[in-house]
This record gives structure tokens, C-alpha cells and sequence, in this order.
């Protein structure tokens, strides 16, 4: 048995990954009524939403009580990158809207009630920072996970012991291989998910809402292997693609299927540490990245709402489309980083153009429709771009000091 599990974990996860994918899709096809697959897939990414919120608390506060000066220009820089990326994501959608204007076909609305605007996503986001720690690691509340984090850590490195600070060292230590060992599980997982998505909408969304999908996906593939190249080139003054590809095989590749930022949070703490980067600074700064960094959120705001607009003939300006790109990036960082979590925002951004909450939650409901696509590329985008930006700012300060850098 020793010898089987040793081949398995020997194998690169990649290759494991894409058996595991493909499995799911020919059984997906071939037996879609298999429903029993469908259990490794909610297995997996449940193991992963359970301890990501456990991993991120204890590795933050052991970072913070440990933490060396000299990174605080390096989380500055990551924020801004995180902000900016977004931005840019913002403009390219209201761009690829105005090239290419798609018609939506509006059906029976959503039940979900979404945020009245952007005051109310802004306070949603200071009050989710003050609430109970313990409800916000069982409740995967990263903002109250980062925050009570961050105050603890500061407290533990102001007052606790040397001895105590290596208990919480270990205690992050022992989560991150716990974490390690449920990542080996990724391919069964995948082929869950995969089975899951295939027996459930097979190919026939792509007739549906083929141009709607084509847009969105467009939009999103010009921001990862253009816009955020190009934002990254402009820090590093290096070819950033090696970068680019490393992040979206081994962190878009598994966003892809599991939906979910959060839950791919423990990913991307791996990808960096392969990388080589400063484990004080990414165990915060991928926490933070999967909180605020949400570059495919914000396409999927500015594209559905611009489609309503387009379904119902308003004719948007441009002064009205900058406003509309600076509403949703700050919408955008307040989308909760689970399946689906951006598209509650696109009635606060319709709102924008006097559309009434019954025709705006009519195109959340085709958001929903075309999630099984959208929201995976969408997720590969913003968890991609976590690791990549994370790494940017660290190996621009490294840059700057004189290192050499090598990615």
C-alpha cells in the first residue's frame, strides 16, 4: 500500500489533476446518472472551505508575531497592485461591452435579496471585520478572520513569550501540512466537480448564451494574459510570463473547478512557498488577495449590467461607464470569495441606470445559469492573480535593494 500511495504522491499533481479531469468529463458523459462521483468533488472542496479559514487565522498571526521590518513597503505595493489590476479589469470589460454588445435573455428572477449599494457593500465589509473570531473562522469570514489575525499577532509579538510564539509557529506549521495532505486529494476531487458540471448542464450552454459567455471569458482571458502581464512588466521590468503561466497552471488550474478564492487559499500559500517568497509577507497578502484582488468580479459586474442596459436600449456614456468602472471595483472587493459571490453586486451596479431590482436580479438569475463557465474562469482569474501579484511585490522590493530575481 506504501508503495502505491508513494507512486500517487510522486506523480506532479498537474498531471494527476488533468486524469482526474478528464475521468469526470467521460463520466459525466457516459453515466451522467453516476451521481455518486459528484460526493468526491463536495468531499474535497468542503475539506478545503473547512481548514482554509483555520490556516489562514494561525498563519497570519504567527507571520505578524514574527514578522522582520522592512516588508511594509512590499504590502503597499501589493494592495496597489491588487487595486489597480481590478480597475483595469473594470475598464476592459466596459470596453469589450462596447465592442461587442450582447443581448440577454431574461428569465424568472433570483429570491436572493442584493445590496441596496455601495454604502451598504462597504459597511457589510467594516462590520464583518468586528464580528466574533470564533464565528468568523466557523463561518469563513475572512475579513474577521484577517483582522482579528492581524490585532492578535500584533498583541502576541508586543507581549508573548518567545515560548508561546513557537507553540503558534508550530500550530500553523502543523495546519499547513494538514492542508498538504487534502491538496493530495485534488484530482478526486475534480473529477467530482467535473462530473458534476458535465451530468448537470452538458454542452448545450454554449448555444444558449454562447455571445454572453464568449464576452465574459474574453474579457477575462485579455486581463490575465495581457493587462496584468503588462501591470507586472511594469514593476519587474522583466518578462513576466514564466510567472503568468506557473500561476494559472498550478493556482487557476484548481480556481478553475473548485469556484471558490477562499477555498483555494491554501493553494496558493503552497505556490508561493515554491516560489521562494517571504512567508511573513504571502501569508498575509494571499489572504488579502482573495478578499480585495477580484479582477473577474468586476468584469462580471460591468458585463451583465452593461448587458441589461444594451437588452433594454440605454445608451450608456463614457463619463457614466468610468463612474460605472470605479463602482464596481469597489464593489468587487466586497464579493465574498465562495461560487457565485459576484453576482449579487451586478443590482447595485444596474442601479447605476434607474433598472429596477426585479430586472436586475432576472440577470443575477442567467448569471447563475452560466455560472458552471463564468464563474470557474472568473475564479482562475482572481486566484491566478494572487500568487502572481504577491510575488510582484516581493520581487519588486527585492529589485529595488539590488537581488536578482529569478521566477
Amino acid at each position: 500500500m506504501g508503495k502505491i500511495v508513494k507512486k500517487y504522491t510522486d506523480m506532479s499533481l498537474v498531471i494527476r489533476i488533468i486524469i482526474g479531469l478528464l475521468v469526470g468529463a467521460a463520466v459525466g458523459i457516459l453515466f451522467p446518472e453516476a451521481e455518486a462521483v459528484a460526493v468526491f468533488g463536495k468531499v474535497f472542496v468542503g475539506a478545503l472551505k473547512a481548514i482554509a479559514p483555520v490556516l489562514v487565522f494561525v498563519l497570519v498571526m504567527s507571520a505578524i508575531s514574527k514578522a522582520h521590518s522592512g516588508i511594509g513597503s512590499r504590502f503597499r505595493t501589493v494592495i496597489i497592485l491588487y487595486m489597480l489590476s481590478t480597475l483595469l479589469a473594470a475598464v476592459v470589460a466596459v470596453a469589450g461591452s462596447f465592442l461587442f454588445p450582447v443581448d440577454m435573455v431574461l428569465t424568472e428572477a433570483a429570491e436572493t435579496q442584493p445590496p441596496s449599494g455601495i454604502a451598504e457593500v462597504l459597511s457589510n465589509l467594516f462590520t464583518n471585520m468586528v464580528t466574533n473570531p470564533i464565528n468568523a473562522i466557523s463561518s469563513a469570514n475572512y475579513m474577521g478572520v484577517l483582522f482579528w489575525a492581524v490585532v492578535l499577532g500584533l498583541a502576541l509579538k508586543k507581549l508573548g513569550s518567545k515560548s508561546t510564539i513557537d507553540v503558534i509557529s508550530d500550530l500553523s506549521e502543523i495546519t499547513s501540512t494538514a492542508v498538504r495532505w487534502v491538496i493530495q486529494f485534488a484530482p478526486f476531487g475534480i473529477m467530482g466537480l467535473v462530473y458534476e458540471s458535465v451530468s448537470e448542464s452538458g454542452i448545450g450552454i454554449f448555444t444558449i448564451y454562447g455571445k454572453l459567455i464568449a464576452l465574459l471569458v474574453g474579457c477575462m482571458l485579455v486581463v490575465a494574459l495581457i493587462v496584468d502581464p503588462l501591470v507586472a512588466w511594469i514593476f519587474l521590468k522583466k518578462n513576466p510570463y514564466p510567472l503568468v503561466f506557473k500561476c494559472l497552471k498550478e493556482s487557476g488550474l484548481t480556481a478553475f473547478f473548485t469556484r471558490s478564492s477562499a477555498a483555494n487559499i491554501p493553494v496558493n500559500m503552497e505556490l508561493c512557498k515554491k516560489l521562494g517568497l517571504d512567508e511573513d509577507f504571502y501569508s498575509v497578502s494571499i489572504p488579502l488577495g482573495a478578499t480585495i484582488n477580484m479582477d473577474g468580479a468586476a468584469i462580471t459586474i460591468n458585463v451583465m449590467t452593461l448587458a441589461v442596459c444594451h437588452t433594454l436600449g440605454i445608451t450608456v456614456d463614457i463619463p457614466t461607464a468610468i463612474i460605472l468602472s470605479f463602482l464596481s471595483t469597489l464593489a468587487a472587493c466586497g464579493a465574498s470569495g465562495v461560487a457565485g459571490g459576484s453576482l449579487l453586486l451586478i443590482p447595485m451596479a444596474c442601479s447605476l441606470f434607474g433598472i429596477g431590482g426585479d430586472v436586475a436580479m432576472q440577470a443575477v438569475a442567467v448569471g447563475f445559469i452560466i455560472g458552471v463557465i463564468q464563474d470557474s474562469v472568473e475564479t482562475a482569474l482572481n486566484s491566478s492573480g494572487d500568487v502572481m501579484f504577491a510575488a510582484t511585490a516581493e520581487f519588486h522590493d527585492k529589485m529595488k535593494r539590488g537581488e536578482e530575481v529569478k521566477f
